[in-house]
């Protein structure tokens, strides 16, 4: 091989090293764009995952603290590894551990369910403020527990309610009862014997009979009431509170009585006819009935201004009143300020909680101002459905 070969074969073995090393460097930059677009789209990945769980935890955390209940979470370790609002409003803190748990029962219960790994529930109740609260304890792995706390005191109070109403039903019905019974047996016996006495135990007789039909109609209202009230109709209150009111007028004569109504017209709200004349008799006949001879009883029909707002229906006394400590409680069922004087004058003990629930179902309220003889001024109120005129009075009786 000649000199000028040998260089040319020289020269191209140069240019294919050269060549190749620029193929390697190119794909190992190449290698290098792709690791980094895996990285980017891994990190970026990640950092989706990151935010999608921390969303997660902040729903999580979201919903756990809307919740009525209290949850709390103790790890393997016994420690307090999550706690809602609610769980510091029914235990008053946040435990940082089991033995930082209150009640003792509470923690004693949440021990047991760990070391026997069996679901448990205690009921207790707090002092400040007074609640009951049902704790329910749930194995949640390996030492682990998790703890829902409910507040129970409305169901106990409304359970303690009816309890008192079947007892009070109970007792209610059962003297009328007894005393139909008996005035039935001495009738018999006076009949051959002393007829004199007959008609004064016949007497008796209808006005326990009366009493006991008054009380049976009253719990078949409240049973009613207790399912709510239609209020598809547009009613004329104004009318309704006259028609009651003339029902009274010579009971209210009788018993020298001044009854005054005062209403504009016409004032409208939408309800039950039914209920709200039911409403408006309880409130004059209560008036009437704790009201002596020479005082008066005065019901008004009153609206707030504007195109829509608030009727108010006034029913006031002059009569005996009612001690500040009973004012909380005359709306309940079968209670009395004066038991004697109630059945006296043929009360039941239900007619102010008819009242209220009426009042209720239509969206209204009842409240009363009373004050130990200077009588008293029960007022409902109740939302407007209608425009009125100016307004006129009517004296009775």
């Amino acid at each position: 091989m000649d000199t000028g070969t040998l260089a040319a074969a020289v020269a191209a073995v140069g240019a294919t090293g050269g060549l190749a090393a620029w193929a390697g460097a190119h794909a190992g930059r190449a290698r290098a764009r792709e690791a980094e677009a895996h990285a980017r789209d891994a990190s970026e990945e990640l950092a989706r995952r990151v935010a999608s769980a921390r969303e997660a935890s902040a729903v999580q955390d979201l919903i756990l603290d809307a919740m009525q209940e209290g949850v709390l979470l103790f790890d393997v370790d016994q420690d307090t590894a999550f706690a809602n609002a609610a769980l510091e409003r029914h235990l008053g803190s946040r435990p940082s551990s089991i033995a930082q748990l209150y009640p003792l029962d509470v923690r004693e219960m949440v021990r047991g369910v760990i070391t026997a790994s069996q679901p448990a529930t205690v009921e207790v109740e707090r002092s400040a403020p007074p609640r009951w609260l049902r704790v329910t304890a749930t194995p949640a792995g390996e030492g682990a527990a998790l703890v829902v706390v409910t507040d129970i005191t409305e169901s106990r109070r409304i359970e303690a309610v009816r309890r008192d109403f079947v007892a009070n039903a109970s007792h209610e019905l059962k003297t009328p009862a007894a005393s139909i019974q008996a005035a039935a047996e001495t009738l018999r016996s006076v009949v051959d014997h002393d007829p004199d006495a007959a008609p004064r135990f016949a007497v008796q007789l209808e006005r326990e009979a009366l009493r006991l039909s008054r009380i049976v109609a009253d719990l078949l209202d409240l049973s009613r009431l207790e399912s709510g009230s239609e209020l598809n109709e547009r009613i004329r209150l104004d009318a309704i509170v006259r028609e009651e009111a003339e029902r009274y007028v010579e009971q209210a004569r009788e018993a020298s009585i001044e009854l005054t109504v005062q209403t504009p017209e016409p004032v409208a709200v939408r309800g039950a006819a039914r209920d709200l004349s039911l409403l408006v008799r309880n409130l004059i006949d209560n008036a009437i009935r704790y009201t002596a001879p020479g005082g008066a009883v005065s019901v008004s029909v009153s609206v707030s201004p504007g195109a829509s707002g608030e009727v108010t229906l006034a029913v006031g006394d002059t009569g005996v009143g009612i001690p500040a400590r009973d004012l909380p409680r005359v709306f309940e069922r079968f209670y009395r300020v004066d038991r004697a004087r109630s059945r006296e004058t043929g009360g039941t003990g239900l007619g102010l909680a008819i009242v209220r629930h009426v009042a209720e179902n239509h969206g209204g309220s009842v409240s009363v101002k009373s004050e130990i003889g200077n009588g008293s001024t029960f007022t409902v109120r109740l939302p407007d459905a209608g425009h009125r005129r100016s307004a006129s009075t009517a004296e009775m009786g």
